[in-house]
């Protein structure tokens, strides 16, 4: 089987230099999910037709086993089909797509692949309460489907229809080209209609077959911000509906985010306004705070994340405490019972199990040892203003409030750090570590008073 994906709209009505297929959902082109779909169908040529934005739609959608078509001019989908026409396997059907139809399921897809086989011509419809808009299926008292009319076309009778056509057909491939050379732009749009290739299937006498989707929306398109808007949250939903069959708790179905793969355990819990990006894992009684973003990470079991924590590319262990306010950079790893509290940031660190930094803390470039404790307001100075540097604290230290590491260095086991010191040098195991310090007493001191105006 062929697929090709048309994509080569302009999309006016986004009104952005975006090239509308690019623009996102959940987090990734329109046109990436249509091809992430297809490459499921494990199709034997996989066609892309581009045009307005060709080079960006390229770019980002390029790989190996991606062809690329151009439609130089935005003439209708059966001139853009023609353009694909010399990359495609004429011995196999053609499964035609659209870059800007992004939640077809292939279950749908495949459905109607098999109900067309090798030579029939498949068209996907959909049965709408309100049709306005779409292209209908016309039948015959046999119920025989003998034309399809676009809306600006259609007379008053056949807008009663609510039978339409969504645009995705298989058909077979052979005769394809003579159809779409026959193809006559005599229609309120003046463009070549793919929609109008079923005519010449039915005179040639092709069997004509058509399926429907478990769900409507499965077919909507994209051709504004607020089409767009709309299925984010049709999406969304279908996310959220997925994890709770599957035993997560959602505080609200409604508020939340998944742009990526979110993968999770049993018993796990999700407050509001959470955002998922890229892939992460939630293990079993995992405890997610409202308004928490996690990025391309993996939580451990019986984990509590508090309000307001932002986690990108980052590791946490089992039976761990993030937040609130606490933020994860690329590179932090927490073992095991590890702490970080609010307005704490780790960056390409380890921390050790059960090592906790609970307040105003900051460890960059670091390797924490285990059971260490680090004091508020805690830095780790890794970065010289050209190079950064590591810290290293081994286990059992106590670090108090206050302290500054200048990297490179070292901290021993069982060492305590006193508040307000700042540490220069590597530490011996097991001893106490301050900066001299003088206190001084005036008496008789008088503050200063705001001078009256």
């Amino acid at each position: 089987m062929n697929i090709v994906i048309l994509a080569a709209g302009m999309g006016k009505r986004m009104h952005s230099a975006l090239p509308k297929v690019l623009h996102p959902l959940a987090g990734r082109p329109l046109l990436s999910h249509v091809i992430d779909t297809a490459r499921t169908l494990k199709p034997t040529r996989l066609v892309v037709v581009v045009g307005h934005g060709g080079d960006q739609v390229r770019e980002a959608a390029g790989a190996p086993d991606v062809q690329f078509a151009t439609q130089a001019q935005q003439l209708g989908t059966g001139h853009a089909l023609q353009q694909a026409l010399p990359l495609i396997d004429p011995s196999v059907p053609t499964l035609v797509l659209y870059g800007d139809v992004p939640l077809t399921r292939a279950s749908t897809l495949q459905r109607l692949v098999d109900a067309a086989g090798a030579n029939g011509y498949g068209i996907l419809t959909v049965t709408l309460a309100d049709p306005t808009g779409y292209g209908r299926i016309v039948r015959d008292a046999l119920g025989n489907v003998v034309r399809i009319v676009e809306q600006k076309d259609a007379t008053d009778n056949q807008r009663r229809i609510t039978e339409i056509n969504t645009g995705i057909v298989v058909v077979p491939s052979a005769p394809l080209a003579g159809w779409l050379a026959a193809l006559k732009n005599e229609n309120a749009q003046g463009e070549f209609y793919l929609t109008d290739v079923v005519e010449h299937a039915i005179e040639a006498g092709v069997p004509i077959v058509t399926a429907q989707p478990d769900e409507a929306w499965e077919t909507l398109g994209v051709n504004s911000k607020q089409q767009l808007a709309q299925l984010e949250r049709v999406h969304q939903r279908d996310i959220a509906g997925r994890l709770l069959v599957a035993g997560v708790t959602l505080a609200d179905p409604e508020r939340i985010d998944v742009r990526g793969t979110l993968s999770c355990g049993r018993d796990v819990s999700i407050d509001v306004n959470c955002v998922f990006e890229g892939d992460v894992t939630l293990a079993d009684d995992v405890s997610i705070g409202p308004n928490c973003v996690i990025r391309n990470a993996t939580i451990g079991a019986g984990t509590r994340i508090d309000a307001y924590t932002h986690i990108e590319q980052a590791s946490v262990g089992a039976r761990a405490q993030l937040g609130p306010y606490a933020r994860l950079r690329p590179g932090a790893k927490l073992a095991d019972e590890v702490h970080v509290g609010n307005f704490v940031e780790v960056k390409n660190s380890n921390l050790g199990h059960g090592s906790k930094a609970n307040h105003l803390t900051y460890v960059g470039d670091s390797d924490v040892g285990a059971r260490v404790n680090l004091g508020a307001g805690t830095i780790t100075c890794n970065y010289d203003g050209a190079n950064k540097h590591r810290t290293v604290i081994d286990d059992d230290v106590f670090v108090g409030s206050d302290t500054q590491l200048v990297a490179p260095v070292r901290v021993g086991r069982g060492a305590t750090i006193a508040a307000g010191t700042t540490v220069w040098k590597d530490v011996e195991d097991g001893v106490l570590v301050l900066n001299d310090k003088t206190q001084t007493a005036k008496r008789g001191y008088v503050r200063p008073v705001r001078q009256k105006k």
